[in-house]
């Protein structure tokens, strides 16, 4: 199906035809349609199969219309209470402050001449500024991650209570990172379901995702695209089998090959992806300390950190990624030539998010995965969720390079380190290899017998007399000649009592 085949208003195809879209994906072509025509929906999808352009399209031709309402109540918090100036019209909540930047530069540019105000909030950056630009502006379409906006929102900041299109983006990974009490907390404050346009995106369909939707949506239609979710048709998928103590090795030796043409020009693009942030920090010590240059992207690097190195990527700058999951949903970055699974992830669902993150828009890529002793365990979950056998070889001799170690004031320590036990250290082919040395046993000295070690012995205990309730125990006290026995008042005593 074509975009101009569907009712959408001519101001947003001009948005639509400046991207270069012309046929539409498999969820579009489904939910279109539907949200068009003002239907709630829940789709599901593989990531990078055109949710984003799906949900601002109908954003858009929605937000063209003249509003249902000037004023709804907010839930629990009355118009009175508030001074800012911003009450949009349309909300998308995305789980993390990168997708929420992918959303603000699409939106801005299939719908940036259409007059409306977009303003996006997401934390670690410009609070104040964020702020202002809910106080002191007129915002149509508001995109957030929920902490950030529930944030401003109880700061009386701007108003929910003309909301007619609300998004929310990526659910699963909502419940994922806890974010899902946040949320039914901004729900609960919006109008009533059937006064606004909701769509619920994700690329898994959970049953809580489902459940969400049934309860703060106007009886939403499900789309499914679940031919598209469990292969990726365009993606070369490979495994090799690695020892843990050469895989740095082998890594390298494959961005040599893959990454460089026979002159020794960057040719193409490669993401990385570790399960661990230690991992991720202790691999780009040692790809920088052999050549390549090499970004680093988690969840607790500094947001300005992190977008910049979004940024230098995206543009080419930085030949390599190394991420956490963090960026395995949602991101869209053209140009990924290589997606390579250093670890890989204990979630099935994750390694089909990954992948997906080259071969979009019709091109190919390769999916490397390097599993080791330790990944070997998850590998027999992924081909189950799959469908589908990977070919899976050893890697040829000439694809393990010699390595140069980190210096040690900037090596990052082993994530084994910690471990019972004592560690010793050996090079092999310039990567670090560890032995662990089972603890000794100790065994405590005997104590020697008494007879052996009379000083040692403890002394008899005398038996005491028991008390009688009327006789108290008397108090045994040693006589000497400065403190006389306390017995010998009482025999004098008895003595002249007798002579008497």
């Amino acid at each position: 199906m074509r975009f101009q085949d569907l009712a959408i208003p001519e101001s947003v195809m001009e948005g639509v035809r400046a991207c270069g879209f012309s046929e539409c994906t498999p969820i579009q072509e489904l939910t279109l349609p539907l949200t068009l025509a003002g239907k709630d929906v829940a789709g599901q999808a593989q990531t990078g199969t055109g949710k984003t352009a799906a949900f601002l399209i109908a954003t858009f031709s929605h937000l063209l219309q003249p509003p249902r309402h000037k004023q709804h109540k907010s839930g629990r918090s009355g118009d009175a209470e508030f001074t800012s100036t911003s009450s949009p019209r349309a909300l998308i909540i995305a789980p993390t402050r990168e997708l929420a930047v992918q959303i603000d530069n699409d939106a801005r540019r299939l719908g940036g001449h259409l007059g409306l105000e977009i303003a996006t909030v997401y934390g670690g950056v410009d609070y104040e500024k964020q702020r202002a630009m809910l106080t002191d502006g007129k915002v149509d379409l508001l995109i957030g991650t929920p902490g950030r906006l529930i944030d401003y929102f109880k700061q009386k900041t701007y108003r929910v209570s003309s909301v007619e299109v609300l998004v929310i983006d990526e659910a699963d990974r909502m419940f994922d990172m806890g974010f899902i009490d946040d949320l039914r907390y901004m729900l609960r404050r919006l109008p009533p379901f059937d006064q606004r346009l909701s769509m619920l995106f994700s690329a898994t369909l959970s049953y809580r995702a489902q459940e969400l939707s049934y309860e703060y949506m106007d009886n939403p239609s499900v789309i499914s695209t679940n031919m598209d979710v469990r292969s990726v048709s365009q993606v070369t998928q490979r495994i090799y089998h690695v020892e843990r103590r050469t895989k740095i090795s082998l890594l390298i030796g494959l961005l040599r090959r893959d990454l460089t043409d026979e002159v020794g020009e960057a040719c193409g693009r490669a993401m990385i992806f570790v399960n661990t942030k230690r991992m991720g920090e202790r691999l780009q010590e040692w790809l920088r300390n052999n050549g390549i240059t090499a970004g680093y992207l988690s969840g607790d690097v500094p947001q300005t950190k992190r977008l910049h190195t979004l940024q230098r990527f995206q543009d080419g700058a930085l030949p390599v990624l190394i991420a956490t999951d963090v960026a395995g949903r949602g991101l869209h970055i053209d140009g990924v030539t290589h997606v390579i699974n250093f670890d890989l992830p204990e979630n099935p669902e994750d390694y089909v998010h990954r992948i997906g993150r080259t071969a979009r828009a019709g091109a190919r890529g390769d999916a490397i995965s390097l599993v080791d002793e330790d990944g070997v365990y998850n590998l027999e979950a992924i081909l189950a969720y799959l469908g589908t056998e990977i070919p899976a070889e050893h890697p040829p001799d000439a694809l393990f390079v010699r390595l140069i170690s980190p210096p040690p004031a900037e090596r990052v320590p082993s994530p084994d380190r910690g471990r019972t036990g004592r560690t010793s250290r050996t090079r092999r082919g310039g990567e670090e290899r560890r032995t662990v040395t089972p603890p000794v046993a100790v065994t405590a000295p005997e104590i020697p017998a008494a007879e052996e070690a009379p000083a040692a012995a403890a002394p008899p205990r005398r038996r005491r007399k028991e008390a009688t309730p009327t006789e108290a125990t008397p108090t045994e006290t040693p006589a000497t000649e400065d403190a006389p026995s306390a017995a010998a008042p009482r025999r004098r005593r008895r003595r002249k009592k007798a002579e008497a």
